[in-house]
């Protein structure tokens, strides 16, 4: 239809039908970004050699320690490396070599196929906070989570419209056995939304786990030859791999399913005060990581991660949204596009207690940053609160009410025939307005992002209706969210074959909350 048949039919749709538009229940998810705007670009030719350089000779003369892993030690020997002890020390050339047999992109296949994910590129996946042990909302305060506030925020990612990616470990649900809670994590990723996940870490047989319950959602053949879970693998900086973690790492890339692997740096403490001092040892830990996961299973999918914060000199506490992250964030993405691998980084990230003024500031600084930095895949897009201890109701719902920000920055500037509206500058000539040209009628539902939040209403409005600030907003759309949710169809004998398979899981081991 052409713009002006579109724009008569909206003159003349009715008042009812926009209402209806407006007030009715969407599970609608916007696709994944695809950027259409440059990465920004901090770091010149000559210190990008410079930190390269400096890499290789930290691996080469360093090296990096494999804890409590005697295989990963013996494929490290076979591959070249010179091993003493439990250090690795890896020959100039052969990490950056091992690591060019990952891939550029992957596709994260979601069991509704309408949602999968295309990770790398110039495309940004969008999942939501992870390993909080407390949660926090207006009514209860800080509390430990639980299954049901686990269960709660999956349901919320599953509502919530830009978030493209269920996550992982959205809160650690502490009423259940630390042996068995990642079964209920994962069964509640997979039959609450259909949206991709995260897999268990903790142990590689929870790994394991991960691995054969994917295979009954999607099948064995389906899982030998896609990519169906994506799971984050820290590293213990400074340059260690612990035996748990690289378990973890083996089964997922034996199993072609994809890995974070992500240095998890505070700086000062766990790397140099220095930007690019930071970033030599990041790009050594990714090298190292990528590097091992390609030993495992050439051609294994992997994410290369940078968690990066400041630390507050003073008290020790983590600093985020300061301009010394959004330094290093820049140049690890410059860095990893260099290797040839998809870029993790950036979050809603903050230090306050509460999901205030501080909390705000903090986190647009950290989401806008991660866009223009080239961030692929984004772990802690929402709910993130008091520097990752706490999962909070309402700021999941802030936080990923702010990612259509994101989505409408990465479109860019459209200069297409529409985009250039010289039609509505000859329509409305000078002195004139352009509320009812044929342009803006055509385009007024699209063409500026609208918070489904905020408070746009007059002063007397706002006050007759209690003055509620955003928190308060957004404690009142987290149970009109979680009432509206209605569970994505399950095929029943999956369903069932799933909770067999957890309730066998359980049953076969005693409970441990160490």
């Amino acid at each position: 239809m052409s713009d002006t048949g579109a724009a008569r039919r909206v003159r003349g749709g009715g008042g009812a039908t926009r209402r209806a538009e407006r007030t009715a229940v969407s599970f609608e998810t916007a696709r994944f970004i695809s950027r259409n705007i440059p990465n920004f670009d901090i770091l010149n030719e000559e210190a990008l050699q410079i930190i390269e350089w400096n890499a290789e000779t930290v691996l080469e003369e360093i090296g990096v320690n494999f804890v409590e892993n005697p295989a990963a030690l013996q494929r490290w020997r076979d591959a070249g490396a010179d091993v003493k002890g439990e250090r690795v020390h890896i020959p100039r050339g052969l990490a950056r070599k091992l690591c060019s047999t990952a891939p550029a992109s992957f596709t994260q296949h979601a069991r509704n196929p309408a949602r999968n994910v295309e990770v790398g590129g110039k495309n940004l996946v969008l999942a939501p906070v992870y390993g909080p042990p407390f949660v926090r909302d207006a009514e209860g305060g800080r509390r430990y989570a639980t299954i049901e506030d686990f269960r709660n925020f999956v349901k919320l990612g599953y509502m919530s419209r830009w978030l493209h990616h269920s996550g992982g470990t959205v809160c650690e649900p502490t009423d259940i056995a630390v042996n068995k809670r990642h079964l209920d994590m994962v069964l509640a990723h997979m039959t609450l939304s259909d949206k991709p996940y995260m897999g268990s870490v903790t142990e590689p047989s929870r790994a394991a786990d991960t691995v054969a319950m994917s295979k009954i959602l999607f099948g064995n053949d389906f899982v030998d030859q896609n990519t169906v879970c994506t799971s984050l693998i820290n590293i213990n900086s400074p340059m260690t791999f612990d035996g748990i973690m690289m378990g973890a790492l083996e089964v997922y890339a034996q199993a072609n399913q994809a890995s974070i692997v992500s240095p998890f740096i505070v700086g000062g403490a766990m790397a140099p005060v220095t930007v690019a001092g930071t970033l030599t040892q990041v790009l050594a830990e990714v090298l190292a990581g990528v590097a091992y996961s390609q030993l495992i299973r050439p051609g294994a999918p992997v994410i290369a991660g940078a968690f990066v914060t400041s630390i507050d000199m003073n008290s020790g506490a983590p600093t985020f949204g300061t301009p010394e992250a959004a330094h290093i964030t820049y140049g690890a993405g410059q860095l990893v596009r260099r290797l040839g691998l998809p870029y993790r980084s950036g979050g809603a990230f903050c230090g306050s207690k509460l999901p205030d003024a501080q909390a705000a500031y903090e986190s647009a600084n950290s989401l806008n940053m991660a866009l223009l930095a080239g961030v692929n895949f984004m772990l802690h897009a929402c709910g993130w609160l008091e520097g990752g201890l706490v999962s909070s109701y309402e700021k999941f719902v802030m936080d990923a009410d702010q990612l259509g920000t994101l989505h409408h920055l990465a479109q860019g500037i459209h200069m297409d025939t529409n985009g250039q509206a010289m039609d509505a500058i000859r329509e409305v000539g000078p002195g004139g307005h352009y509320l009812g040209c044929e342009h803006t009628q055509a385009n007024f539902k699209t063409a500026f992002w609208r918070s489904d939040l905020f408070d746009y209403k007059p002063f007397e409005t706002w006050a007759e209706e209690g003055a509620r600030d955003t928190q308060a907003l957004a404690s009142e759309r987290v149970k009109k969210m979680l009432g509206d949710y209605v569970q994505p169809h399950l095929d029943e004998a999956k369903q069932e074959e799933l909770e067999a398979f957890v309730a066998t899981r359980k049953a076969s081991m005693p409970d441990a909350f160490i």
